[in-house]
């Protein structure tokens, strides 16, 4: 990006100065994309204009989004109808000059974003390179944009997979309760409460391994008055990970397709194991039943989404905490036919902007 030498010397030494180190311009072309993260409306739209100013050297820049609003930096000039300018290019898509004033539309995926304008003796290939600097960022911003989407999408499919076959069973068995033994009927109820609240309660994206197994041992709890002595439950967690921070539903869709797909379909029942334990810099939790089973083929399709969508929660789960943590965590599944299934979760116990 260059700019006459009488520009430079306009705006003084350090300015000129500035303007030859590429660390500085590199440094202030990251700001303008950091300060774009909102989008050319957010709060941070006007410390974006006057880093464009800077690497331009021009007298005034504006930017504008398909509203037509105007945030500036510098000045541009009174003569000049720059909000006229930025309706045109957002009307024909196509750059306008009005003098020494040229705005230039902003197009992100093929879509009309905004608008760019600058006065002042800038040459147009400084100014092609800065909107296809802020076209990137704009672009960045959506795709981010996009994945917070996409992540609040799952969370709300796995909070809207609460069974509504073991819904009706678990109260059916509290209301069978009510009488012979009200007591129980009274703490089953609560935990019935406490499961729902747990799981379709508006939470923040991320939870504590306590909390997490709290939920578990509800569910269990549940689980055990509905199908009695055909499930057996064992449940263990070291002191050391309670606080671990994870996202929020990750172990309960595990467990809840342990009792659905390898104990319930079992005509003696079986065992359910839970355990949470540390591994050095990493948390590792495994859910653990000795039902049927599968082939591994079913278990790599089921992750991958392709299986039956009553387990479709195990590639939600998988998704996301390869999201969080990146592509060496995720779920693994260790299954064989007959030979029951255990399902590992394992993330690091310290996890930067990872907070229950």
């Amino acid at each position: 990006m260059s700019v006459p030498a009488e520009e430079g010397q306009a705006r003084g030494p350090l300015w000129s100065r500035r303007l030859r180190d590429p660390a500085a311009v590199l440094e202030t072309a990251r700001h303008v994309a950091e300060d774009l993260a909102d989008g050319l409306a957010g709060p941070r739209a006007r410390a974006a204009a006057r880093g464009i100013r800077r690497l331009l050297a021009a007298d005034g820049v504006g930017l504008a989004d398909l509203s037509g609003a105007l945030v500036t930096a510098g000045t541009l000039p009174r003569d000049v109808d720059a909000a006229a300018m930025v309706e045109e290019v957002l009307h024909t898509e196509s750059r306008c000059r009005r003098a020494e004033v040229v705005a230039v539309p902003l197009v992100v995926h093929d879509e009309l974003a905004g608008a760019l304008v600058v006065a002042g003796s800038t040459r147009m290939t400084a100014l092609h390179e800065v909107a296809a600097l802020l076209v990137e960022a704009l672009e960045r911003s959506r795709l981010e944009e996009s994945a917070e989407q996409a992540a609040e999408a799952e969370l709300r499919a796995l909070r809207a997979e609460i069974s509504p076959h073991f819904v009706y069973n678990a109260l059916t068995v509290i209301a069978s309760l009510v009488r012979s033994e009200p007591d129980r009927s009274r703490e089953l109820m609560l935990d019935f409460a406490d499961y729902i609240r747990y799981s379709l309660a508006s939470h923040g994206e991320y939870t504590t391994v306590a909390d997490e197994f709290h939920a578990i041992e509800t569910y269990l709890a549940l689980q055990r008055a509905v199908l009695g002595d055909r499930l057996r439950v064992q449940i263990r967690v070291a002191p050391e990970v309670l606080a671990v921070a994870i996202p929020f539903l990750v172990l309960q869709p595990i467990v809840e397709n342990a009792v659905r797909h390898g104990i319930e379909s079992q005509a003696g029942g079986g065992t359910v194991q839970v355990l949470g334990e540390a591994e050095g810099a990493d948390c590792v939790l495994s859910v653990e039943d000795d039902g049927a089973g599968m082939a591994p083929e079913k278990a790599a399709a089921l992750l991958a989404g392709d299986g039956a969508s009553t387990s479709m929660g195990l590639a939600n789960v998988d998704r996301r905490l390869r999201n969080v943590y990146g592509p060496w965590f995720g779920l693994v599944v260790e299954t064989a036919e007959g030979e029951g299934t255990r399902v590992i979760v394992r993330v690091p116990r310290f996890q930067p902007g990872v907070v229950p």
